[in-house]
């Protein structure tokens, strides 16, 4: 700890001066002693923190590698190991800088209140990360998603990556990673897309009229039967959905394992033209016909 009569030994410049001016060698001296002392003394104070900071980070690092691993051996789901990273981060660094505020000499007592009146101000001032903060522990109880989940929400379409105490990381198709508030997804409109295990492709294919209905709903079927990622239980659905102005419309329904969607979605299509042509069923385009008087 810094001594208090040496605190500030610039402060005694002006007495030393006057000192040196009427030729008081003994009084100078025990300036430059005290000043060396002080030097001494907050140089030791600055290394101390210094060390206690580097330690500070080594332990803090190696507590969280531990918990990662215990949690880890548990089965623990990911979504609350990441939450409880984050959290644990976060607390022990606040910690460690109260710690280093303390070696440096400052009473931490009236460092502690400063910071809870500055805290309701701070309070105020990031209301939206408090918020954040309570939609994280929202997320962790109730489990709209976990890590690994494909969702839909606030605009944004991926996989979520990491749920941290104030953000979801989410990796969109593109390989974008999209830093979404806690808040927004635990008051939100959240689409989990990997909820169930089964999911429902509904496509529509449209053909001209006078094609025979039955032919084209049996050719669908085919197709769809074809294909072994398509689940026969429950069985897919094929029928006629609208008589259109220039088109006759098929609805086609297939349960897939949530993995298939998207390959059995763009295959389906690929599969019902190869076939309707091969069968000589014709895609209709608009017509208008024009009466002349």
């Amino acid at each position: 700890m810094i001594p208090f009569d040496i605190i500030n030994p610039v402060e005694k410049a002006g007495d030393v001066v006057e000192k040196v001016s009427n030729g008081d060698a003994k009084e100078v001296s025990k300036f430059f002693e005290q000043l060396c002392l002080w030097g001494l003394d907050a140089a030791q104070s600055i290394l101390g923190a210094i060390i206690i900071y580097i330690v500070g980070r080594y332990i803090i690092n190696l507590i969280k590698r531990l918990m990662n691993a215990m949690m880890e051996r548990r089965k623990m789901d990911p979504t609350i190991r990441s939450f409880l990273s984050s959290f644990i981060n976060i607390l022990l660094t606040i910690l460690l800088l109260i710690t280093v505020v303390s070696t440096l000499g400052v009473n931490t007592t009236s460092f502690a209140a400063l910071l809870a009146s500055a805290g309701v101000a701070v309070g105020m001032a990031l209301s939206g990360n408090l918020q954040n903060l309570a939609g994280g522990i929202v997320i962790l109880l109730f489990k709209p998603y976990k890590v690994g989940h494909y969702i839909s929400a606030q605009g944004i379409e991926g996989v979520v990556k990491e749920i941290q105490i104030f953000h979801t990381i989410v990796t969109t198709v593109d390989n974008k990673e999209v830093y979404v508030p806690n808040g927004a997804l635990s008051s939100g409109t959240v689409v989990n897309y990997s909820a169930n295990p089964l999911r429902r492709v509904d496509l529509t294919f449209s053909v001209e009229y006078g094609i025979d209905v039955n032919m084209v709903r049996n050719v669908l079927l085919g197709v769809a039967s074809r294909d072994d990622r398509i689940l026969r239980e429950p069985t897919p659905f094929v029928a006629l959905a609208e008589l259109s102005d220039s088109s006759i419309d098929f609805v086609v329904r297939l349960w897939v394992d949530a993995a298939n969607y998207w390959d059995v979605f763009f295959d389906m299509k690929e599969n019902v033209y190869a076939e309707f042509n091969k069968q000589g069923i014709s895609f209709p385009f608009p017509q208008l016909t024009v009466h002349q008087g």
